[in-house]
């Protein structure tokens, strides 16, 4: 064994000098030279650090290094977070998106142009002025429709949701308020009258029924039950003589 290689190491580490840090790692960790001011020291970790991508090979894992535009990267040649000033587009950091793609700055991402959509229209409103449907004779109706997708910053952007234009109605005069009202109120009222006249009616007459129906059981209690009439052939029928 080397003088300046330890048996005794930590961290991860399998073996170790006191000048380098890890030599190498115990399995599954990944080796890493990590720079401090002009001395590299070695160290193991369970995974790479930002701007690092892993190796894995029979003797060692190791963490290299990547493009210096990446931030993150699965290998050296597909970066899976840009730095920033650089959009991410298929695995590659660019200053600028390709046509027909837009830079997202929110994700730093180069992606598809998104055009706004808008529903059908709606059918036209009735023919109003002042929200009023009634008292003139020229108005306007209006139709909406929904924004159904919005756009992105490059895309089309939406047009109007609500349209207007001039109609033309019959003039008719607006039922006051509070005519209507007494009038309703004068139909309630008629209503319940008759609703009570019949109800009366409808009382009076079961009253007559059961006055009647007690005034014939009474008389049935008063008159004497009448006798049964004798069999008049049974009085003219001849009897047996003796001769």
């Amino acid at each position: 064994v080397h003088p300046n290689v330890s048996q005794g190491c930590q961290g991860g580490c399998a073996t170790c000098s006191d000048y380098n840090g890890c030599l190498s790692c115990k399995p599954r960790l990944f080796f890493v030279l990590e720079r401090i001011g002009m001395k590299q020291i070695g160290v193991c970790l369970s995974s790479c650090p930002s701007g690092y991508y892993g190796t894995r090979y029979p003797d060692i894992n190791k963490c290299a290094k990547c493009k210096a535009d990446c931030d993150t990267c699965f290998t050296r040649n597909f970066c899976t977070k840009c730095k920033s000033g650089f959009y991410l587009y298929s695995g590659k950091c660019l200053e600028k998106c390709p046509d027909g793609l837009e830079a997202n700055n929110h994700t730093m991402e180069c992606t598809s142009i998104v055009h706004c959509e808008t529903s059908e229209w709606s059918p036209w409103s009735p023919c109003m002025k002042k929200g009023k449907t009634c008292g003139f004779k020229r108005g306007n109706e209006v139709r909406v429709r929904e924004i159904i997708q919005h756009p992105s910053a490059r895309g089309n952007p939406c047009p109007a949701t609500t349209e207007s234009r001039k109609c033309i109605v019959q003039r008719k005069r607006c039922q006051k308020e509070g005519k209507g009202k007494k009038n309703r109120e004068e139909k309630r009222k008629k209503s319940n009258k008759d609703e009570s006249k019949e109800t009366r009616q409808e009382s009076k007459g079961r009253a007559a029924r059961r006055q009647n129906r007690e005034q014939r059981e009474n008389n049935n209690k008063t008159q004497p039950k009448k006798r049964k009439a004798p069999n008049k052939e049974q009085d003219l029928a001849p009897t047996d003589t003796a001769h």
